[in-house]
């Protein structure tokens, strides 16, 4: 039976930066050792990433599964980095028939927590 990395989308709610309001969106995401990775291919520009550099405190949903928790960008050219990077791309490829290559070279990495809750 498939769990929650199997999932093709997760949503995110970050607080929205100008309004205070929530801000949900559908995404892409690998879940690995208690940590969901994603990649914003329009980096600081998107609005998502724009909103968790202001306010880290989040929201992630996977299937029936929510955790509020916190998320932040990932520094370039870490292990890190390069696990998120190479997590989404091995998911999606299949999936996807575009390259995903420069999605997955060129994209800001964020890392969310998942941990089980308390």
């Amino acid at each position: 039976m498939p769990g929650p990395a199997d999932l093709d989308f997760g949503y995110l709610t970050t607080v929205g930066r100008v309004t205070g309001r929530p801000h949900r969106i559908e995404i892409w995401f690998a879940l690995h050792d208690g940590t969901v990775y994603l990649l914003s291919g329009g980096r600081e520009r998107s609005d998502w990433v724009a909103n968790l550099l202001a306010d880290p405190r989040v929201r992630f949903e996977l299937g029936g599964e929510v955790r509020e928790t916190t998320a932040r960008t990932l520094e370039p050219g870490t292990d890190e980095d390069a696990l998120a990077r190479r997590l989404l791309v091995e998911k999606y490829t299949s999936r996807d028939p575009d390259d995903l290559g420069e999605w997955g070279r060129t994209s800001l990495p964020v890392r969310v927590g998942w941990d089980p809750p308390q």
